[in-house]
């Protein structure tokens, strides 16, 4: 009977991984045509006298309120200037982040009939790595000085947890994730469960968009962090059973286990040993688990609440 069983998933995996294969074949015929306009080289260059022409090319990114001395002001301002240096120098070439975006945009029209490709444009914003990227309807925003590399001189003041993602590789995850933040919803968000299926379903949906990057970039992890969730996850779970903290809505819960940190904090010894998000990363394998337990399809599995999703994922972590 063992046998048996064992030969039974065992086919289920290879025609599932035959289904994934045939799909990513239909998908990289999709037709996608963008370029990416580099705002950045293009405001490195000017001159005042060329302010109107950028204005009129680029109105989105110059608000009304903000003046024209202002703009002037920072073509020659020397932080712009070693910004923007520095950016030509870790982006003169942009054929990965083309190939990557061109792959995003052919599985988001796979996965959406309506799905319009935007314009893309590439920018700088003094570091703000909160804004790194955008992504609207119509235009995809990708600050380039957030992405010189994880120990570049600029990032010496933020946190290492924050910089570790500030990496060419992580700019197409980033934007998967402002796409999936548009598709997702939930009707509340007030238990710490609400949270993990919140955020399992974004990195659900970048299996799908971007599932030629590594799980580890998808979450924005090294792979050492990631191997240390893979072999821990039974601890988490039996931790987040044993505490009753599912369905606890106490307002500090996300903040230890969710929202992007150094560690996780469990108030345990092996807190140092963790990484942040580990609520993240334990919702993202309920979300797994209900996708493989039920036929639905991703735009639908978005829209549906955290309960229903837990309930029918027959979620079992990984045993240690």
């Amino acid at each position: 009977m063992y046998r048996k069983l064992i030969l039974f998933f065992t086919i289920v995996t290879i025609l599932g991984c035959k289904k994934d294969e045939a799909i990513e074949k239909e998908i990289a015929k999709i037709d996608v045509n963008f370029t990416i306009e580099r705002f950045d080289r293009a405001f490195a260059e000017a001159q005042p006298e060329d302010l109107p022409k950028l204005k009129s090319t680029f109105p989105f990114l110059f608000p009304k309120r903000i003046s024209d001395s202002v703009w002037i002001s920072n073509l020659n301002d020397t932080l712009q200037q070693q910004l923007l240096t520095e950016v030509d120098k870790a982006f003169g070439d942009l054929r990965t982040i083309n190939n990557e975006l061109k792959q995003l945009f052919q599985h988001l029209k796979y996965y959406d009939k309506t799905f319009s490709i935007p314009r893309v444009i590439t920018l700088t914003n003094f570091v703000d790595y909160r804004n790194k990227t955008i992504a609207t309807d119509t235009i995809v925003l990708i600050a380039l000085d957030n992405y010189l590399g994880t120990e570049h001189e600029f990032y010496g003041d933020i946190p290492k947890y924050l910089s570790q993602n500030m990496k060419e590789s992580q700019i197409v995850s980033d934007l998967a994730a402002n796409y999936g933040e548009k598709y997702s919803f939930q009707s509340q968000r007030k238990t710490l469960l609400d949270e993990l299926i919140y955020f399992g379903k974004l990195l659900y949906f970048k299996d799908k968009m971007v599932p030629f990057i590594s799980d580890a970039e998808k979450i924005g992890y090294s792979q050492e962090q990631l191997d240390w969730a893979i072999s821990n996850e039974s601890y988490i779970w039996r931790y987040f059973i044993e505490k009753e903290l599912l369905y606890n809505t106490d307002s500090s819960l996300p903040s230890r286990f969710v929202a992007p940190a150094p560690f996780t904090k469990f108030y345990l010894e092996l807190d140092s040993e963790s990484p942040g998000r580990l609520g993240q990363y334990i919702g993202w394998q309920i979300v797994r688990a209900y996708m493989n337990n039920n036929d639905v399809s991703l735009m639908d599995m978005l829209q549906k609440d955290a309960d229903e999703i837990f309930n029918k994922a027959k979620f079992k972590p990984r045993k240690d």
